[in-house]
């Protein structure tokens, strides 16, 4: 999820004028759900089964308890446009407009998959478990929404899930060698 603040920070500092925004040079998006994560469009579909039914709708509120960046999870959303006026909990498509990556940002990302191999099921099914692998590398069947990392700033550790991703010792390495290598 930090990703996700990262990108949102960076475009509401950016529209503020903030002094640190020109001193960004680059972000690390490790695991981050760009475009959304499966286990809260999930959630966001019980919740709606479990409404229907007076018999089941209290258990539908027990699920509303979730935060707001937890709905964000659902399409990766970055701006309050993006619920402002909406029920975060209603079920919708996602926004049909993308925030691009900042400019003039050198912008990276790692992404996991259970798979035992790049390209296997593992990678286009279940992934690091958490965040599909697109997701993570930035990656969308739509242009608007396809942030266009170059492959050379992708990674993709294999055999690892969601939070092995975030303590490994492989995807700290890649992340020096790109320090390293950076102008």
């Amino acid at each position: 999820m930090g990703g996700l603040v990262a990108r949102s920070a960076f475009h509401y500092g950016a529209k503020a004028g903030h002094a640190w925004i020109p001193r960004l040079g680059a972000i690390f998006f490790l695991g981050t759900p760009h475009h959304g994560a499966p286990l809260e469009r999930g959630g966001n579909w019980v919740d709606l089964l479990l409404d229907a039914s007076p018999y089941t709708a209290p258990f539908a509120r027990l699920g509303r308890i979730r935060s707001a960046g937890i709905t964000d999870l659902r399409h990766g959303a970055l701006l309050d446009e993006d619920w402002r006026g909406k029920d975060r909990f209603a079920h919708r498509p996602a926004p049909k407009h993308g925030l691009p990556l900042p400019q003039g940002v050198r912008c990276y990302a790692l992404a996991a998959t259970r798979g035992n191999r790049t390209g296997s099921i593992g990678d286009r099914v279940v992934s690091d478990g958490l965040v599909p692998v697109a997701s993570a590398l930035g990656r969308h069947k739509e242009k608007v929404r396809d942030l266009g990392i170059p492959e050379s700033r992708q990674w993709l550790g294999v055999r690892m899930n969601h939070l092995d991703l975030l303590s490994s010792a492989a995807a700290g390495e890649q992340i020096r060698r790109w320090i390293d290598e950076a102008p």
